[in-house]
C-alpha cells in the first residue's frame, strides 16, 4: 500500500530547535519555584505540554497537594507566553536542513504533508507564519486541538480525516522524541521515523523500535519510495 501522507513533527524535526523550547520550559517551571535541569526537560519534549508540566511536577513536587490545575495553568501560560514571544521576534527561527525541499519533493509526488506538534494551536500558528509555510503544507494539527495530545493517536487521526486518508498503512510519521515514535505505533502508521536533529540521539531513539531512523530529514524520500516508484520519472 503506497504512502499517501506524512505527518512531520515541528521543533526538532522541521524547526531548528537549539534548545528553544527546553529553555522555555525550564524558565516557565522556574517562575513557580522550580527549578530543573535541562537533561530532566528534553526528554518530555514531545508531549503535549500541560502534561509534560503535570509530569514534571509529579517529579519533582514532594507535596502532591500542590500539583492543582490552577498550578499546571499558571506555567503553561507562563511557557505559551513566552514561546509566542520568542516566536514572534527571534531572528533564528528557520526550517532545519532540506525540510522545505522535501516537502516540495513529497507534495510534487501527490504526498500530503501534515504537520502536528506538543505545542498548543497559538504558538504553532505563529511559527508557520513566520516561516511562510502556509501553501508549503497541506494541514496542520496542535495539541490541544485533540482529546489527548501523544503519545495517543488523535492528532494523526484527526489529520488523516481531513485529508480523507482511509488506512495509516497510507502514512508514515517522522519525529524526533519518543513519543512521535510511539504515537506512530499506536496510529499504526506504516513508517514510523525518528530523526536525529532535536531532542534524543539515535541511541535514545532506538529503544522505542521506530521502523527507521534517520539523520538527515531528506532521507525520508528514500524510506517512501522502497515502497513506491516516485522518482523514475525525474
Amino acid at each position: 500500500m503506497s504512502i499517501e501522507l506524512v505527518v512531520f513533527d515541528m521543533a526538532g524535526t522541521t524547526v531548528k530547535d537549539k534548545n528553544f523550547v527546553g529553555i522555555a520550559f525550564q524558565e516557565a517551571m522556574k517562575s513557580q519555584g522550580y527549578d530543573i535541569a535541562i537533561e530532566d526537560v528534553n526528554p518530555l519534549m514531545g508531549y503535549e505540554k500541560p502534561l509534560a508540566i503535570k509530569m514534571m511536577l509529579e517529579r519533582f513536587e514532594a507535596d502532591k497537594s500542590k500539583i492543582t490545575e490552577d498550578l499546571i495553568h499558571v506555567i503553561h501560560t507562563h511557557f505559551v507566553n513566552g514561546m509566542i514571544e520568542f516566536y514572534k521576534t527571534t531572528t533564528e527561527i528557520g526550517p532545519l536542513p532540506n525540510v522545505e525541499e522535501t516537502f516540495a519533493t513529497l507534495r510534487a509526488e501527490g504526498i500530503k504533508i501534515g504537520l502536528n506538534t506538543g505545542f498548543s494551536r497559538d504558538i504553532a500558528d505563529v511559527i508557520i507564519q513566520r516561516l511562510g509555510w502556509e501553501d508549503k503544507i497541506d494541514t496542520m494539527v496542535a495539541s490541544d486541538e485533540v482529546p489527548a495530545g501523544r503519545p495517543y493517536p488523535d492528532m494523526i487521526r484527526k489529520i488523516m480525516a481531513e485529508l480523507n486518508i482511509d488506512s495509516p498503512e497510507k502514512v508514515a510519521k517522522v519525529g524526533d522524541t519518543e513519543v512521535d515514535v510511539n504515537e506512530g505505533i499506536n496510529a499504526g502508521c506504516k513508517y514510523i521515523i525518528g530523526i536525529t536533529t532535536g531532542a534524543f540521539t539515535r541511541e535514545e531513539l532506538l529503544p522505542y523500535k521506530p521502523t527507521h531512523i534517520i539523520d538527515d530529514i531528506a532521507d525520508v524520500l528514500g524510506i517512501i519510495s522502497s515502497s513506491q516508484v516516485f522518482e523514475a520519472h525525474k
